[in-house]
């Protein structure tokens, strides 16, 4: 089912995970599923977020005026 969830979804599931386990009310039992509930969520934006990552994209304004679309390049990556 995580797999389903949009960002601002998971996000929100991940923050609740993480406000229930801070509480400090949970049963053993139920403080593990809810870290694992948490781990899921985190894991769903992360991947989401990568996703969105690569298909961020520039404009770049070339000399003669014509724009053009690349990849949006951040220090560090490799894109030779």
């Amino acid at each position: 089912m995580t797999e389903q969830l949009t960002f601002e979804q998971a996000l929100a599931a991940l923050e609740q995970a993480v406000s229930r386990l801070e509480a400090g009310e949970l049963t053993l039992d139920e403080a593990l599923e809810c870290f694992a509930d948490g781990v899921d969520g985190a894991a769903r934006c992360r991947a989401l977020l990568q996703t969105v990552e690569t298909r961020v994209e520039q404009l770049l304004r070339q000399a003669d005026g014509q724009v053009t679309v690349e990849p949006f390049a951040t220090p560090g990556d490799d894109l030779d």
